[in-house]
């Protein structure tokens, strides 16, 4: 694992070394074992620069940049190779010498060999940057779900890029003042959609995407990675298969995805939260190795409805793991959350960025490597959102008088906050009858947002978020043609495994698990598996009030019944609570009149109303406060170049 950052030049002024040493020590947390840079001699038109954390082959023979033994190829790469055994044997067939064992070599030898048709034959993770001196031309890279990151921003006189906004503003980019349109993506949902970035001039290479260069110049990305063909050949294999032998086919698919990426030369472990994923990983995990595999949970002392420790005990209990839990109190979150936020290099407004920072923190006393149960609940159906669609329909069977008379206005004068069963539940009716219309996607959105329909008073011009937010709906409508039926729960999860999945689940566990230098692995987003779990029929997913009914069978007595049949509880911090206590001081001092209306965007009268209405217990406001708080926080260290 590693941070990688470039330049290619398509004028006459030469790669300045200095900037790509800069970016590489911006990004020094994703790789402290070695850093180092590569000037095209002559020309001197392409600089290349990375940061390694050394997992496969740490010998210096595998450092980074890499050329092979000629000078003509050169690769920066972050991310893992996880059948590079397999390719090195097809590549030795053609001829290649190997000098290391890591899986580095083998992407450099695959490149120079297929070209930017290579990508397909890739099992892993990656972004990377590879160029032939000889052709001299290259490209950029990134895997087929948006695991790993990278960023970039092209104009005529050159192309700079980097696994980190940091790194890119190292090059020189990141200068032309915020993206309006972003800043509002953060506000309405929490992440921000690719391609944008925050900054008007950087852009995110979106998952399954290459970019192209020449000494030309760069050209648009194009797709490599085709949801609806994989989509498509996997839902006639299951065309004939009855739903028992379904399961046994599900837990294949995980097993063999678990054991593949158990490849490390370094201390490997597991995230356990004691839900059906996490556990998953954990079983098979278990079931590969030769001794105990040591797993991390985070919970809190002070906040039971919030701690997952127990369960995670309980099933590493049954596994016979090497468990470490980390109870944290208030003051654990206080003192840790200015870290968090001083880290990110653009506002990220899921708070649960905090838990997994420290949970990956955890984990990196002992291991380098940690195997996480993420992208199950896009792929199988685990979100409540997706069971939402069935209860809109169901809803819209009663009575509009009953609606709109009795049980709406009873919803608005009941509390509502994740913190009781009772006032939880509240809000999510509240969210459902959000949507009116007939359209999943639509629909969908209506329930994933942070800024609800009362919220709203916060902006100064309420249309231009809601053409915004129908661009997206328009945008995931056309991504997405094909792939479903365009109704219900599949499109929902086919719009949050392009979107939700690689802005902001895996932006989040990248971010965190690198600024402490632990390289986290995801096995459900093995290809196979994935695109296995979206072809299936919706009804082995989400039914009849169910979710992850397929995992929930597949699993059963493999795993406790306590994990499978628990309510989900998402990995989160009690933000919402703590805006109520510890953080309300902290949350005043940064979200100041001045941050909020200098974005020419905000109104902070609506800002005091949404407070207000959080801390009376009138709404739950948790995820748009730390949305406001991340963004603040983030104008203030920015300073200009925080301005749109």
């Amino acid at each position: 694992m590693c941070g990688i950052a470039g330049i290619v030049r398509f004028d006459e002024a030469p790669v300045e070394a200095s900037r790509v040493s800069a970016a590489c020590r911006a990004q020094r947390h994703r790789g402290p074992d070695h850093a180092g840079i590569w000037i095209e001699d002559g020309g001197a038109r392409v600089g290349l620069g990375a940061v390694r954390l050394a997992v496969q082959d740490p010998r210096p023979q595998a450092d980074q940049p890499f050329q092979d033994p000629s000078g003509r190829f050169v690769l920066v790469y972050n991310g893992e190779l996880y059948n590079g055994c397999a390719l090195r044997a097809e590549l030795e067939g053609r001829g290649w010498a190997f000098r290391t064992t890591g899986d580095t070599e083998v992407v450099l030898a695959s490149c120079a060999t297929w070209g930017s048709e290579v990508f397909a034959r890739f099992d892993g993770m990656w972004g990377l940057a590879f160029y032939d001196r000889q052709e001299r031309r290259g490209f950029l890279s990134r895997d087929a779900f948006g695991i790993k990151p990278l960023v970039y921003a092209a104009d005529d006189s050159s192309l700079r890029f980097a696994s980190e906004l940091g790194g890119l503003a190292a090059l020189g980019s990141c200068r032309g003042g915020v993206d309006a349109e972003a800043l509002l993506h953060l506000l309405a949902f929490g992440f921000v959609a690719h391609p944008r970035t925050i900054y008007a001039d950087a852009r995110r290479l979106p998952p399954g995407h290459v970019l192209s260069f020449t000494e030309k110049g760069a050209e648009a990305p194009r797709r490599w990675f085709h949801l609806g063909e994989e989509m498509a050949r996997r839902r006639a294999a299951w065309a004939s298969v009855g739903y028992g032998e379904a399961c046994a086919r599900v837990r294949d698919l995980i097993r063999a995805a678990v054991v593949r990426q158990r490849v490390s030369d370094v201390p490997l472990g597991c995230f356990l939260s004691g839900g059906v994923d996490s556990s998953i990983v954990a079983l098979h995990l278990s079931e590969a190795s030769s001794r105990p595999v040591r797993t991390y949970s985070i919970g809190y002392a002070e906040h039971g409805s919030y701690d997952e420790t127990r369960h995670a005990e309980a099933v590493a209990r049954h596994l016979g793991t090497e468990h470490v839990s980390w109870r944290l109190t208030t003051n654990d979150v206080a003192e840790a959350l200015p870290g968090v936020l001083d880290h990110a290099p653009e506002p990220f407004a899921d708070s649960s960025i905090l838990p997994t920072t420290l949970v990956c923190r955890l984990a990196r006393r002992e291991t380098t490597v940690a195997l996480s149960g993420d992208g199950a609940d896009e792929l199988f159906g685990g979100y409540w959102r997706y069971l939402a669609h069935a209860a809109l329909r169901g809803y819209r069977r009663l009575p509009g008088f009953l609606r709109r008379r009795v049980i709406e206005p009873a919803l608005l004068r009941q509390a509502s906050s994740k913190s009781a069963a009772s006032a939880d539940r509240v809000r999510q009716w509240r969210k459902l009858i959000r949507a009116d219309g007939a359209d999943a996607i639509e629909n969908h959105l209506a329930w994933a947002r942070i800024l609800s329909p009362e919220a709203e008073g916060i902006l100064s011009d309420v249309d231009v978020m809601r053409a915004i937010v129908a661009g997206i709906v328009r945008q995931a409508r056309a991504d997405s043609g094909g792939l479903t039926d365009g109704v219900g729960a599949a499109a929902a999860q086919v719009f949050d495994v392009q979107y939700g999945l690689p802005c902001d689940m895996l932006h989040k566990v990248d971010q965190a698990s690198m600024s402490c230098s632990l390289e986290v692995r995801v096995p459900f987003l093995d290809v196979e598996a994935a695109t296995a779990a979206l072809a299936m029929p919706a009804a082995w997913k989400v039914d009849r009030g169910m979710r992850k009914r397929i995992l929930v069978d597949a699993y059963r007595g493999r795993l406790p019944d306590s994990a499978l049949d628990r309510p989900k509880r998402g990995f989160e911090a009690p933000f919402g609570e703590l805006m109520r206590g510890r953080l309300l001081g902290m949350f005043r001092d940064v979200v100041t009149r001045e941050r909020v209306e200098g974005t020419g965007l905000l109104r902070f009268s609506g800002v005091e109303a949404v407070l207000s209405s959080h801390l009376n217990r009138k709404s739950e406001h948790g995820d748009l406060l730390f949305a406001l708080l991340a963004l603040c926080w983030w104008i203030g260290r920015a300073g200009p170049a925080g301005r749109v």
